[in-house]
This record gives structure tokens, sequence and C-alpha cells, in this order.
């Protein structure tokens, strides 16, 4: 995530509680010279930071954040995190319980002996006056509000130097009207009357409002900790111990002790601890975990092995290839953390009206109370407990978790069922796709051609037309020239010394071999060579009806022979696309091959649309034309030749090679090779932001009707602070559905 100047940092922020404290934090970050973009996160409770190396530092960005009222928390340790070690959020909740238990204790019996009807016969038992049980009141609120409150008015009283202000700040302030007027009350009595008595006093709805947040803040943490399930279960996916066979003695070392190029030996029902290749034995191994792949995969001497897979039949020894943060786990990791610390683009509507939301609920409780007082005529507690009411109730807590916590649980499923979505936005655009086009040859099909058959002309060696083609395309990379170096090879056949050789993208190869002029490609060759080939005609014709891939061969400028290459169906292929043309999608094959070819794998798999005959370099045209028709496009490939046409596609898709999963390759990777993950990432994009728009729709909702019935009186303060509490619940155990959807 960085070059040489420019530096991508994903770093945890401590103080914010609603979506106005983002808005603040990105607002001080970009103020900051060399900082190219700020996006924070109030469910991850983090901030991602882009900027150039040369013209900022981390202790800058910290000191800007920290004029803002926050703290940025630079790690000493930068290596991937332990899941066995407490995480700040983890740490942040103990501390919440604690401070939750003793509000708790505390307020039960206060409310319980402030209820109508009690308080005589109370203090009658207990024998104490009424003004003597105020000033136990007075006592027991002071220890909630100091020790349980203090969270909020410190974080309020730090923006206040600032100048600024966030849900703590009305908090702060509704809690500390009920409880400063109480206060007066029971240590200066005269000044009204000599009335000390319990019904005088407001510290039952501080301490109610106190407890009740904290309540709601301590579920919401809980909600919170469980959408970061996906993460934790990829960290704790690495054993602690490995087994490192050196000098022929094995010996047991932390997981941590393990460098590049140790040998370790593997039993069966043991996690491989890092990533490496199988140097001997085989097995099988399962690596659901990383895929969401249910069936086991066998790996032999030469194959790759992944961290955290579950090793279940075979021993083996393995060479490390890559430890700590270079392992695939831990890229996924830092892949999924970063989707999940990103941000929608529908996120910015929220972060405009939270910018000015927390100013705006202040004046609006200050109207409240004047109009109460002044106009309405209500006794003055009253009007104070209709301001505090609204003050509590529109804390903008709901509103900031909205979305981050669907993007959270929904990309936190993907990646444990093999689905790696690079950010928010892509979650949000691909729910939008219209139209998904499909490469042809390792998409469709399994990528994996063979050779099915081969005529010669009259006259002409089959055995030495298929040296001399077999010999030139032995210094090819296309699937069909290493599909004929591997027929010629099972045949026996050694390939003859090849001196000059030339590619022609899309077409075919021309060079010599041992002397003779040899030319192997489609029909295009042929005819920009000026080739005849009609006596082979008839025979490719029917090759093509049956959907195999044609080419031809040519010694010494005369055509004497053709083969036919065939790519079987992949599995499951037409369900798939079935499924995507239920959920409303135009489906397009683009593929180099002919029509006809083209066209019997589309009716296979059942895709009425094809494009044919297309260079690869020329795909991304053909995906910009369909841009310009109003579609949001997708485009589904290996990740490799079709990379053109990934990266101009509204949405990119690429498919994972078994274990070789290329996070880098597309806006989304499939780590599962097959292609249910299509279907699957636009079910999820789909839910996700139905998720988020009832998210959004409750959180403005509930805004929209409890400001008003709080300033008419009809909400009290208690009642107030339990509606925020479980709205700001509800939004975060809505997201939480998500991951129980059925694909």
């Amino acid at each position: 995530m960085n070059d040489r100047h420019h530096t991508t940092l994903t770093l945890p922020i401590e103080g914010m509680t609603c979506a106005s404290c983002v808005a603040r934090v990105e607002k001080a970050l970009h103020r900051v010279e060399g900082v190219e973009s700020a996006n924070a996160n109030l469910a991850t409770e983090k901030v991602t930071v882009s900027y150039d190396a040369e013209m900022t530092t981390v202790p800058a960005m910290a000191s800007a954040v920290a004029a803002a009222g926050y703290a940025l928390v630079i790690p000493e340790n930068r290596k991937t995190a332990v899941a066995d070690n407490p995480s700040p959020q983890e740490r942040s909740l103990a501390s919440l319980q604690r401070e939750l238990i003793l509000a708790a204790v505390i307020t039960i019996p206060v409310v319980l002996t402030g209820m109508s009807g009690m308080n005589e016969s109370v203090l009658q038992w207990l024998g104490i006056s009424e003004g003597d049980f105020s000033r136990l009141l007075f006592v027991a609120a002071t220890i909630v509000m100091v020790v349980s409150g203090r969270r909020f008015f410190a974080v309020a009283w730090r923006l206040a130097r600032h100048r600024t202000t966030d849900m703590n700040t009305l908090v702060a302030i509704g809690t500390g009207t009920a409880y400063l007027y109480s206060t007066i009350v029971v240590l200066f009595p005269s000044w009204f009357g000599n009335r000390a008595s319990s019904g005088d006093v407001y510290f039952d709805s501080a301490v109610v409002i106190i407890t009740l947040i904290l309540f709601g803040r301590w579920l919401e943490a809980r909600a919170k900790r469980k959408a970061f399930d996906s993460i934790r279960n990829l960290l704790r996916l690495q054993p602690k111990i490995a087994h490192r066979l050196r000098n022929g003695i094995e010996e047991d070392i932390p997981t941590e002790e393990v460098h590049v190029g140790d040998i370790l030996v593997l039993r069966p029902g043991e996690k491989v601890p890092v990533d490496g290749i199988i140097t001997e034995g085989e097995s099988t191994l399962d690596e659901s975990m990383l895929t969401g792949e249910s069936v086991p995969v066998d790996r032999a001497a030469g194959g790759r092995v992944i961290g955290g897979t579950l090793n279940l039949t075979g021993s083996f020894l393995m060479r490390t290839s890559a430890v700590g943060n270079e392992t695939v786990v831990a890229g996924i990791v830092r892949f999924v953390e970063e989707a999940q610390g990103s941000k929608a683009p529908i996120q910015h509507l929220v972060d405009r009206v939270a910018s000015v939301f927390v100013p705006v609920v202040l004046i609006t409780a200050m109207i409240t109370f004047l109009a109460n007082y002044f106009v309405g005529h209500l006794p003055f507690t009253s009007a104070m407990m209709n301001f505090v009411a609204v003050l509590i109730v529109a804390c903008p807590c709901a509103l900031g978790l909205a979305t981050p916590t669907a993007i959270i649980v929904g990309t936190g499923l993907g990646a444990s069922n093999g689905i790696l979505i690079r950010n928010a936005e892509i979650l949000e655009r691909a729910h939008r796709i219209s139209t998904i086009v499909f490469d042809k040859t390792g998409t469709l099909t399994n990528g994996k051609p063979v050779v099915s058959d081969f005529v010669v002309g009259k006259g002409s060696d089959q055995r030495n037309i298929l040296q001399l083609a077999a010999s030139l395309e032995s210094r090819s990379e296309h699937p069909l020239a290493r599909a004929l170096a591997d027929h010629a090879r099972a045949a026996g056949i050694q390939n003859l010394p090849v001196e000059s050789f030339i590619a022609r993208t899309g077409r075919g190869s021309a060079g010599r071999v041992s002397g003779t002029a040899v030319i192997i490609g489609n029909e295009s060759m042929m005819n920009e060579e000026s080739l005849e080939y009609t006596s082979f005609l008839p025979i490719i014709d029917e090759w093509k009806k049956q959907g195999k891939t044609v080419a031809l061969v040519a010694v010494d400028r005369s055509v004497t022979g053709v083969f036919s290459f065939i790519d079987s169906v992949r599995d499951g292929a037409g369900e798939e696309i079935r499924k995507l043309r239920q959920q409303g999608l135009t489906v397009v094959m683009i593929t180099g091959d002919n029509e006809r070819t083209a066209g019997a794998i589309a009716s296979q798999v059942g895709i009425d649309r094809v494009v044919a005959g297309i260079l690869p370099d020329e795909k991304g045209k053909q995906i910009r034309q369909l841009q310009l028709r109003n579609t949001i496009v997708a485009m589904v490939g290996d990740g490799i030749n079709d990379a053109p046409a990934i990266a101009q596609a509204d949405v990119g898709i690429a498919m994972g090679r078994g274990t070789d999963i290329a996070l880098e390759a597309a806006d989304i990777t499939l780590a599962r090779n097959d292609l249910s993950g299509v279907s699957r990432t636009i079910t999820l994009s789909r839910r996700t932001m139905r998720t988020v728009k009832q998210n959004l729709f409750w959180a403005f909702i509930y805004n929209c009707v409890s400001i008003p019935l709080a300033a008419a009186g009809f909400l009290t303060p208690a009642l107030a602070a339990a509606a925020m509490a479980l709205s700001s619940v509800s939004v975060v155990s809505n997201s939480l559905r998500l991951r129980f959807m059925r694909w």
C-alpha cells in the first residue's frame, strides 16, 4: 500500500462517538499538508490516511487530530495483530462494562426509591428525612456522574476547548443540566424556599440517562465486535507452534520465529503455520476457511500450501515461502480491513448532514426550552426536562453507524465465502450492475484446452508435421500452444531446434524449425499470409459446429495439416448463468474465438449474446461500447489476459486460481475458482445496500419523529435515552442480520 513517497495507513482513533466526529477527524486531517485522503470509520474506530511521506509524518497528523479533540493511536509494532491479544476495542468494551455495572448498581435503587408512592414508606422504614434522602441521592448521582459519566464530560470539555461539539456534548449538557439544577436544590434549599424534597430533584433522570446510554453503547460495542468475526477468524488460523527440520533434527518453535527458506514438518490434523511449497510427500488439505470451498484439495511435491489451512491426511515437508505480513492470510486480512474501513458514496450524504447536526440540535433544544417556558408557560423544571430530552434523543449515533456497520458485515461475509471486495465503493456499485460480461477461455470453460483431432493433407507425414508444430509452439505461452506441446510430448515426440520465433497476438505463431519455415494459427493468420487451405474447409466447418477451436499448420508456405482443440465447459456454468438472468442481468460472452466455436459454448451455458473474434486489446473497447448505452457493466475474467477489459469495466471480477489469490487483479477477486461467486457477489451487494438504506431510513425517521415528541414533552429524558440507545443497537443488529443471509 505504499510506493516511494506515497503511503496509506489505517490507524485507530480514540474519542469518535458519532457521525459528527467522523467528519471532524477527516476535516482535521485534510488540513495537513501532504495528506491526500482521509476516511474515518465510526464502526471500526479507525481512520485510513493516504499521504506523501516527504511532506508530512504520522506524528504531524496525530497533532492535527489532537487539536480537533481526538487521539490518533500510533502502534509501536506495526506487525499483523495476534488474535489472542485483546484489541483496543475489546479493552474499551471491558472498561465500558465496568462503568455500566457501577452505574446500574447505583441507578436501580435510585429509580426504585424515587418512584411515585414509594418515597414516604421507604423514608419511614429508613428513618430519615426527605432532605437527608435528597442528599443521599446527590451522593449516589455524583458517583455515577464522576465515574461512569466521566467519559462524556471529558470528551465534551476537550471538544469545547477546540470550539467544536459532538454527541458527548449533547449528553454532557443534558445530564449536567439535570444534575446541576438538582444539586443547587439540595445544597442551597433556601434559594427555593427551603424545598429540598426528593420530588424537586432530577438526579434519577441524570443517572438513568448515563446508565441507559452506557448500556446502549455496551450492546452496540458487542454487536460491532460480532461484525468483525471474519477478521478475527482469519487471524486465528495460524497455529502457535511450527515443527522445523534443521540438520535432520526436528524442533518445535513459535510460528513467529519461522523464516523464509525453513523446512517444516506437517502431520495429519495439523494446521499449516505459514505459506510454502511442498518438497516431499503429499496430502489433502481443507482450504475452506480461505476460499469457502468445502471440497478438500490434493497437494503433492511442488504444490503450494497456504498458512492456516488444515492438513487432513498425509504427512509432508514444506519449504517456507512467506511469513508474517507477506502470507496470503495476512494479505486477505489487510484487504478486508481496508474494505471495511473504506467509505461508500452513500455515506457522503450522512457526512454532510452530520457536519451540522449537533449545532442544530443545540439550537433546537434551546428553542424548545424558551418556547415551553415563555410561550407555553410551563414550569421551569418541565421546560428544562424537555430541553434535556431533546438533547439526549437527538444524538446522531444511529446515523453514523448505519452505513459502516453494514459494509463491515457485508465485506466480512464475502471474505469468509471467498469473495474479496476491494472497498465499499465497489460494493455499492456492484448492486447496480445491469450487464455482466464473461470471458470464455478460463472463465466459462476450464481454460485447459487439449488437442482433440489432427488431420494432415495427402502425402504429408503426420508425425513430422506434429513435431515441427510442437517445436515452434514450445516457445509460446498461449494455452493452445501448451496443449499442442503436451500432445506431442505424450506421443513421445522430442522438440527440434527453433531458430526463430514470432508470436502474433490473437492469430498464431511463425518461425523456423531446423531450417524449415513453419506457420501455425487460425484462419486469419493463413489469410494474412495468403496461404490456401480450401481442401480443409469441410472438416474445419464440421469441427466449428461442434464448438472446437481450429488451428492450421503450414510448412514451407504450404498448409499441410489442421488441429482441433476442445476446452470443456466449467462445471456449474450453465446454472450460474441461469441465476444471473433470474437476477435481471444481461449476460454477454466475449472471446477471441470464431463465431461458431463461441456460439457452441454459449448455447451450452445459456448465453444469447456473443461477441466473437475479439483480440485481447480490443476487449476493453467492447466494454466501453456497452457502457455508452448507460449500463453498469461488470467484466468477469481470469485477471491476466482480460486485464484491459477488467480495468475498463465498472466492476472488474477476477477468478482466483486455487490458492493463487491475485488480490491486486480486480475490484473483486473470487478466491474460489468457480463461477458461483459471481451471482453470490451480486446477491451480497444487493442485500448489503438494502440493509444500508434500511438503516439510513430508520435513523432519519427516528430523529424526525423523536425530536418533535421530546420538544412537546411526550418523551421524558429517561425515555429519550432509552430510545437513543435502542436506535443505535437496532441499526447494528439489522446489519448483523446479513451474517445469516441465504445465498
